[in-house]
């Protein structure tokens, strides 16, 4: 049998109806950072992984040179609703010849 829980008439707990999570926020962050890393030419096809954490974007990978890399801060920054980015890149090793 199913007894119904009325509401209080007045002064009563309302529950609110639930709003995003602050992981909602953070995958929508994440993929907005990935999405535009993706279109940008600089940095289009480097190894880039997203992470975001408590609105904290994390940039962690591989690219090919230390303006790259600069390049993919600065467009995590200019994501609306990021708090920080932690640009965890690192440059590729150069392959150079030993003679």
């Amino acid at each position: 049998m199913l007894i119904p829980w009325p509401y209080p008439d007045e002064g009563g707990f309302r529950p609110e109806p639930p709003g995003p999570s602050p992981d909602d926020e953070d995958g929508r962050l994440a993929a907005l950072v990935a999405q535009r890393l993706s279109s940008d030419w600089t940095t289009r096809r480097q190894q880039i992984v997203v992470t975001v954490q408590n609105r904290v974007v994390i940039l962690a990978g591989i690219v090919t040179g230390p303006e790259t890399r600069r390049v993919a801060g600065e467009i995590a920054w200019d994501v609306r609703g990021v708090a920080d980015v932690c640009n965890a890149l690192r440059l590729a090793a150069s392959r150079r010849s030993r003679h």
